[in-house]
């Protein structure tokens, strides 16, 4: 192992973030037994090849596991933003009338007015949050627990969890695509760098690409071109390429922890664009067409009047019924009659 990974790992362990650490013990040996009893039944159902393919796999599935499992916070996440989004026009319509009023009451009210506009949508602006926290602290174990492999396998650190020293060298001495999973840029070579390389220029794709067409299929065309926008556009550039000089630090099984959790990330949101699409966007537009033509076509599978027959119909029923509420004549009231009568004499 490099100089630099000992210095991370020196730092991470017992520096100024080693109470981080000791938090998060508990999620760390948890990680450790669920990737142990992956490997296990990966090798029980036939990749019994010793250290090989069978812990990378176990890596895999891990991303996949916790993704499923914070599903439902994703769904609500959705919700959540969808609710947001929809409340927008009412929000700016209420910031707008209480604009350059500082006075206490008027603070108060644009406050009062909020809350309440908040509560009756049931939008939560820190549900889009949820994930993502969720997501760090394991992100933080992960790298924490692949990084230490090779201490374990060489004794410069106590064994835990289900990581034993004889478990922690079968993981080190994994190889696949010229490289061990134990290793980082720095400690590699020739087609171990380039299988890194690669790997970290997928990790860069797979990020900006999920921005990317989150920006341009489903951001509202009337924000396209506004301050937001263009703050979006630049994440999009500048985050894929910090990817780059965090990368080359990791070892080989972040890597692929990573990359596989970017890679799910990039279908969640093309899921996310193509079927929950946010209100006056590109992609909602698409989307309404598509509803359209499947309905459509349902309609004529079985039948049905089409959506402009339909649509045609209940116009006519609307003309028909003010027609005929129009041609009633109302009866006047007996007040009414007993005064015209006294008039008339």
């Amino acid at each position: 192992m490099n100089p630099a990974s000992q210095q991370t790992f020196t730092l991470d362990s017992a520096g100024i973030f080693a109470w981080l650490y000791r938090l998060l013990y508990p999620l760390e040996w948890l990680m450790t037994h669920i990737l142990n009893v992956l490997h296990k039944g990966l090798v029980l159902i036939g990749f019994n090849d010793g250290p090989g393919i069978a812990w990378v796999l176990s890596i895999i599935l891990l991303v996949i596991l916790v993704r499923l499992l914070i599903l439902p916070l994703f769904i609500k996440q959705m919700i959540s933003m969808r609710k947001m989004q929809a409340m927008q026009p009412k929000l700016k319509h209420i910031q707008d009338k209480y604009k350059g009023k500082n006075d206490p009451a008027s603070r108060e009210a644009l406050n009062r007015e909020t809350m309440k506009l908040y509560q009756d949508t049931g939008a939560n602006p820190m549900g889009s949050c949820v994930p993502a926290l969720i997501q760090s602290p394991i992100f933080m174990t992960m790298f924490y627990v692949l990084s230490s492999v090779s201490y374990i396998a060489r004794g410069l650190k106590e064994p835990y969890g289900a990581f034993s020293q004889q478990i922690a060298a079968d993981i080190e001495d994994t190889h696949v695509f010229n490289v061990s999973l134990a290793d980082v840029f720095g400690s590699t070579s020739g087609g171990g760098r380039v299988t890194i390389g690669i790997f970290i220029a997928l990790m860069c794709l797979t990020l900006f690409l999920s921005q990317y067409y989150n920006l341009r299929r489903n951001m509202p065309k009337d924000q396209i071109g506004g301050q937001q926008y263009r703050m979006q556009r630049s994440m999009a550039f500048i985050f894929p390429v910090m990817y780059i000089f965090s990368g080359v630090m990791f070892s080989f099984a972040v890597l692929v922890y990573w990359l596989t959790n970017n890679l799910w990330t990039l279908g969640q949101t093309i899921w996310q664009v193509e079927h929950m699409p946010t209100p006056g966007s590109p992609a909602a537009e698409a989307r309404e067409i598509r509803v359209r033509k499947r309905e459509t076509a349902r309609r004529e599978r079985l039948g049905l009047p089409s959506l402009e027959e339909e649509a045609l119909e209940k116009a006519r029923q609307a003309e028909a019924a003010r027609a005929e509420k129009g041609h009633q004549r109302q009866q006047p009231s007996r007040g009414k009659n007993k005064s015209r009568k006294q008039r008339n004499k």
